[in-house]
């Protein structure tokens, strides 16, 4: 089987996905799910390709949560309707914060003594957060563009030094689309929100 490498035209088409996931997520369409799924298998091959295990493992992940999430905005809302969107409690958040750097520096020691990673300290943390932050988009959490805004960030110089040249583009790309999904998902949290209540 031909090796998956950086710059490869498999990274190009992983980026396209993931670039139409985000967009499409932040307009709350489920087919987002969809382009997350493709996207995810093709980078789970790529990260352990550059020594990024804890990055390809998140992946494993993201293709679970794909399917998750597609459920749950088609289904999984009260009385089967739309999945609505949702706020966290600062205690919450504060919480979560605390696990994932916990998390980080454990997992970041562990892969630093007994393997061969990258960066293992903050591909622990990146991995850590985005595993959070992808269960806070499935359950449509307002706050997981903020968090997806410092994860995206970190990452860049990541996949820079791994010479993922096209996904540390995206990423840039990313802290855009992030700032539009969160002015996009709060507009709608406001509106359903002044809403009357029905029923």
């Amino acid at each position: 089987m031909t090796e998956l490498a950086a710059m490869s035209p498999w990274e190009g088409v992983a980026v396209v996905l993931a670039i139409a996931y985000l967009l499409l997520a932040a307009r709350e369409h489920p087919a987002c799910w969809a382009c997350a799924l493709v996207s995810t298998i093709i980078y789970t091959a790529l990260f352990w390709n550059v020594s990024l295990l804890m990055e390809s493992m998140l992946n494993v992940y993201y293709m679970l949560m794909a399917i998750y999430g597609w459920w749950l905005w088609q289904r999984g809302g009260a009385r089967r309707r739309a999945l609505a969107i949702t706020r966290w409690r600062v205690r919450r958040h504060l919480l979560v914060i605390g696990g994932v750097v916990v998390a980080a520096v454990v997992t970041g020691t562990l892969l630093s003594r007994y393997s061969g990673a990258a960066w293992p300290y903050v591909d622990s943390f990146t991995t850590w957060g985005a595993i959070v932050t992808t269960w806070m988009v499935a359950q449509k959490v307002l706050e997981n563009w903020l968090y997806w805004l410092v994860i995206d960030a970190v990452s860049i110089p990541l996949y820079i030094d791994r010479g993922l040249y096209l996904t540390a583009t995206l990423f840039a790309l990313y802290l855009v689309i992030v700032m539009f999904g969160f002015v996009q998902w709060k507009r709608e949290y406001a509106a359903a929100r002044a809403q009357p209540a029905v029923g």
